[in-house]
């Protein structure tokens, strides 16, 4: 896999505020849950340093992470957990999703691994497609 198979984007077709609610919505409608929200833009401007809008949702299905975190052998995949969504608005205001393709980096692991991110992927693809412009790959 090439670099610009990793991380998928897609431009929201809302502004930054309505793109979090609409996703925390999807969620929690599908059966997923928020572990926690980063907010960058509020870290780094107690920092010193001002940046656009920045939320990075960290996402678990339940069901999903049992499957890999209840057998020995797959705990050291962990680090694929939970699922990250990164909402960015850019310096002209145009309001982005980002997050790792994990169906294509479980791909290159295989077996139950591949199986259970790849349902991930596609419930998070699914919640991102209605919100989101034609997703880009970069």
């Amino acid at each position: 896999m090439n670099n610009d198979e990793m991380i998928l984007v897609s431009e929201s077709k809302f502004g930054f505020n309505q793109t979090i609610e609409m996703l925390n919505q999807s969620i929690s409608e599908i059966g997923w849950k928020v572990v926690t929200t980063h907010n960058f833009q509020e870290i780094l401007l107690k920092n010193g340093t001002a940046i656009s809008p920045i939320k990075v949702l960290e996402v678990c299905n339940p069901k999903y992470a049992s499957q890999l975190l209840t057998v020995d052998s797959l705990l050291m995949y962990s680090p694929l957990m939970p699922c990250r969504i990164s909402v960015y608005e850019d310096s002209a205001g145009h309001c982005f999703i980002s997050r790792m393709n994990s169906a294509a980096m479980a791909g290159m692991i295989g077996g139950i691994v591949y199986d259970v991110m790849s349902k991930a992927n596609e419930d998070m693809e699914g919640m991102i497609r209605k919100i989101s412009k034609k997703p880009t790959v970069l």
